[in-house]
């Protein structure tokens, strides 16, 4: 009995969906009148949306990739943990927007069925893209039926990725001109072309992935997410806004200001890399030291609580404000793409160096004003400098250092960039028995007691090994 329950995690469809549960068999003696008897398309789409924080909420990607250092406890950047539960990603908004994609009746004032199916798979597909860059080849072709299959098989990642990319523009293409989906929470606008756009940002995003293991795929889809239309400005970039209540507020402002637990810093590899060029982001990364100057915390200490707590800065005000909120896939990002594209080693698309430049230094400008509130004061400075100005001899790991810079507080995110580009360079923890950064997350434990057979054959495929040094599908070294 213990077994079949823990499978259940399959099948949960997540805090809402709990809500439904009545017996009827015995009539309405065991109803519940405390509870709704029925959900909307609107409250399913809007509970999977609330769950995207989760996606880059999370000291782990951050630490991983050293844009912060742990300031009192130091388990997490000395990779100590090592098993990641996935469950809750199918449980709650995967689930719900499967409900929807399923659904066999639709209500027409909450938009078009084609736009309210057309989003929630471009949703899920989002959602998938992140675990299954986490760790790797994951139940997904069999997943999602509840009671039909408790113990759905691994797909290859490679295989999600292909479906994923199908998916991705087969929900673009599903886009039309009727009632625009209500309740959406992160284009309140209602215009349906930035679902659109999105789509195929993140295909062009997951294209470069495959720049090692499969380019003749990644090209492909490359372009052809180019021409389907992309981000153009800031004002399409996919974000998680949070408001200035309890209920939704912003993970760091939780941590620092809820629970006044002041445990994280800027690492010492980025305000280094950042400093010397008196780069503009920095200030809003970070906050002064005591002596009103900007030093990073030292990554990975055994025990960092001996560093004196006004010599460091702490991260900033300016970004665990209540209301800070989650950038999830922007248009630096797809700049960044397009110059690694152009460039002579890759050659995706036309244009060589003078391509790359112009696509790397708007990169730049539009990544200062996401993160700047759109002024460029010092920008010119800053882009001048040796360590920044565009060149072609080392084109692609300045393109991968400003990426990383870029991807602050999306760390899973900047985290898989650094696996597939190997830039920037990092250096383990030193207080952590020599293992190395993690190359992915392990499943979780009780996964060899509830889908055994699937469970094995997923670790075997990693070398016989569940831990954090396996590589997903396509991190070729």
């Amino acid at each position: 009995m213990l077994k079949t329950m823990k499978k259940l995690n399959y099948i949960l469809f997540g805090s809402l969906l709990a809500m439904l549960c009545s017996c009827t068999k015995f009539g309405a003696i065991n109803e519940r009148n405390d509870r709704p008897n029925s959900v909307t398309n609107k409250q399913l789409l809007q509970y999977a949306m609330r769950q995207l924080a989760g996606t880059v909420e999370t000291p782990y990607g951050e630490l991983y990739v050293q844009h912060l250092s742990e300031k009192e406890y130091s388990d997490a950047q000395r990779y100590n943990t090592i098993n990641f539960n996935f469950s809750g990603w199918y449980a709650d908004p995967m689930m719900n927007l499967q409900q929807i994609i399923k659904a066999t009746s639709f209500n027409p004032t909450e938009g078009s069925q084609s736009n309210q199916i057309a989003v929630a798979r471009i949703l899920k597909a989002y959602f998938m893209w992140h675990i299954t860059d986490r760790w790797g080849d994951l139940p997904y072709s069999e997943a999602l039926e509840g009671v039909e299959n408790l113990t759905p098989k691994y797909d290859l990642q490679k295989d999600i990725y292909y479906s994923l990319f199908t998916e991705l523009k087969e929900a673009a293409a599903m886009i039309d001109a009727g009632l625009k989906v209500q309740g959406d929470l992160i284009y309140p606008s209602g215009d349906m072309s930035n679902w659109k756009k999105l789509a195929n940002s993140i295909r062009l995003l997951m294209a470069l992935r495959l720049a090692k293991i499969d380019p003749d795929k990644g090209k492909t889809e490359f372009n052809d997410a180019l021409t389907g239309g992309v981000f153009t400005s800031n004002a399409d970039n996919f974000v998680y806004k949070h408001i200035a209540e309890a209920a939704n507020e912003n993970y760091w402002y939780s941590v620092f200001v809820t629970l006044s637990r002041r445990w994280y810093c800027v690492s010492k590899p980025l305000v280094d890399y950042m400093k010397p060029y008196n780069d503009v982001r920095l200030p809003v990364f970070a906050d002064p030291n005591e002596s009103n100057d900007y030093v990073g915390m030292p990554y990975g200490l055994q025990a960092p609580q001996t560093v004196p707590a006004g010599s460091v800065s702490y991260l900033g005000g300016n970004v665990r404000k209540q209301d800070s909120p989650n950038f999830l896939v922007t248009y630096a990002q797809i700049l960044f793409a397009k110059a690694e594209a152009a460039s002579p080693s890759l050659a995706w698309i036309p244009g060589g160096d003078a391509e790359a430049k112009s696509n790397y230094d708007m990169a730049i400008e539009q990544s200062v004003r996401q993160w700047n509130n759109n002024n460029t004061t010092g920008l010119a400075a800053m882009m001048a400098s040796a360590e920044v100005a565009y060149a072609p001899a080392t084109a692609l790991q300045q393109i991968g250092y400003q990426r990383w810079v870029h991807l602050f507080l999306n760390g899973y995110e900047a985290w898989a960039e650094w696996r597939r580009t190997g830039y920037p360079v990092l250096t383990p923890a030193p207080d952590n028995n020599n293992k190395p950064i993690p190359r992915r997350e392990a499943y979780q434990a009780n996964e060899a007691l509830i889908n055994t057979a699937n469970f094995n054959e997923a670790v075997q495929r990693l070398g016989g090994a569940n831990d954090l040094n396996g590589r997903v599908w396509w991190d070729k070294p």
